[in-house]
């Protein structure tokens, strides 16, 4: 077992394979006799206890999910004394949907909090050995049943990418297409291989 697990994060805006991304990953880290622990859902359960979603984030459930992120991934590594920690929607995410959501729908965060939420989100950053961010192709069709805002899936597709440059953060880019989906896997797949005691 490596003194810490391995940390692979997703991020990107909704319904591009974020989660089937992190699935496949964890099935072949499986198969390859590696303790896995994965989070997610985190969107969910914040909407769960009366918080804001989607264009309606504000800073306080863009907090609640960051902190709640963390606590999961702390939780996960532990409870299973697990060799790789696969989180669904790193830290950053959450910063991008409020971003989003805020110019959707035409407001401005005030100058302290916005530094704050970006200064929570920074100290979590450096502890992703992997951070793959999906990239929107709206050319992709989605189910229709979740009834997407285009324009704000567009507007956080944008902050995603935005704050990955802007803060030069370390990342993969992941399309839509089958190969990217693939280097992808195999990326994460071979430093947890070489990092991971199996």
């Amino acid at each position: 077992m490596t003194s810490k697990p391995v940390h692979i994060g997703v991020l990107g805006t909704h319904s591009t394979g974020k989660t089937m991304l992190l699935k496949r990953i964890e099935m072949e880290l499986l198969g390859h006799g590696v303790a896995v622990a994965r989070t997610g859902r985190l969107a969910k359960r914040a909407a769960g206890i009366g918080l804001p979603k989607m264009a309606q984030h504000t800073a306080a459930s863009t907090e609640w999910i960051i902190a709640q992120g963390i606590a999961d991934e702390i939780a996960a590594a532990t409870a299973v004394d697990a060799e790789v920690v696969l989180a669904d929607r790193a830290p950053l995410d959450a910063l991008a949907y409020l971003h989003a959501a805020l110019e959707h729908r035409g407001e401005r965060l005030d100058r302290p909090e916005n530094e704050r939420l970006r200064l929570l989100v920074a100290t979590q950053m450096p502890k992703y050995d992997v951070l793959l961010a999906t990239v929107l192709d709206e050319s992709v069709p989605v189910d229709e049943s979740h009834n997407y805002d285009a324009r704000y899936r567009s507007l956080v597709d944008h902050h995603v990418h935005r704050l990955l440059a802007d803060d030069a953060i370390p990342h993969h880019r992941v399309t839509s297409d089958h190969d990217s989906h693939n280097r992808a896997v195999e990326r994460a797949l071979e430093l947890c291989l070489r990092e991971a005691v199996v």
